[in-house]
């Protein structure tokens, strides 16, 4: 029955207005072709169905922030015959930066079935699509990492026989981030990326999105791996 519906909710034509909120909010999306474009708004049908969107701090939510926040999500998945983040529960929306204890956050992605976001971050990201800095890329690739049980920087990939070279080219480019960023030295991707593998895999992903020519010259291996995994290629839209 579950089945039958999400079918059905993938291949029901989008609401008139959700083309025209993300021409606003999200301008890239006028590069997808017109078959992304179907699986994007396929994919969002069923994330806006099943997801429950909470504001939090105060925040109202609005049709156009929950569009924003999923047409990004599933921009994800448009190149992947993948189950749209079969863990998520709930997306709970805060006005700007929140603070967890003394901590100040752009976001968070639990292995609960929860990500949560600061909607000023989520929309900057999505107008500034070439700055390689995008919260909900980078929560919701956690929680592709997430769906395995382990956040360790390795998705579920689809060949048995890609773990291996994942492994190798992720570990190499990993260490080689660590080095950079302990030496003080800049590199195509956010020195967050450093933290650990979970954190390597969000940042990788961010940057393969927002700027792809740069990743794809610098880390031909990583863009590569990263490639095949999303079955998207971003030099296309750049």
């Amino acid at each position: 029955m579950r089945l039958r519906r999400r079918e059905k909710l993938y291949s029901t034509p989008p609401p008139d207005t959700w083309r025209p909120i993300l021409e606003k909010s999200l301008p890239m999306i006028g590069k997808l072709s017109a078959e992304q474009w179907t699986q994007l708004a396929g994919y969002m049908q069923v994330f806006l169905a099943e997801k429950h969107f909470e504001g939090c701090g105060g925040l109202e939510l609005t049709e156009a922030m929950k569009v924003t926040v999923a047409a990004q999500a599933c921009l994800l998945l448009i190149g992947r015959s993948s189950p749209v983040y079969p863990k998520l529960k709930s997306i709970l929306l805060y006005p700007h930066t929140y603070t967890d204890g003394e901590q100040a956050r752009l976001g968070e992605s639990w292995n609960t079935g929860v990500v949560v976001l600061s909607w000023n971050s989520v929309a900057g990201g999505a107008r500034n699509f070439e700055d390689g800095h995008n919260v909900t890329f980078h929560e919701f690739a956690h929680q592709l990492d997430q769906e395995d049980g382990a956040a360790d920087g390795i998705p579920i990939l689809q060949e048995r026989s890609a773990y291996s070279t994942w492994a190798k080219v992720f570990r190499e480019e990993y260490a080689e981030l660590v080095d950079k960023t302990q030496h003080g030295r800049k590199d195509t991707m956010d020195r967050y990326g450093a933290t650990n593998p979970a954190e390597f895999f969000a940042v990788a992903t961010e940057t393969f999105f927002e700027k792809p020519k740069q990743l794809q010259e610098k880390h031909p291996a990583l863009y590569e791996e990263l490639k095949e995994y999303y079955r998207v290629d971003p030099v296309q839209w750049s």
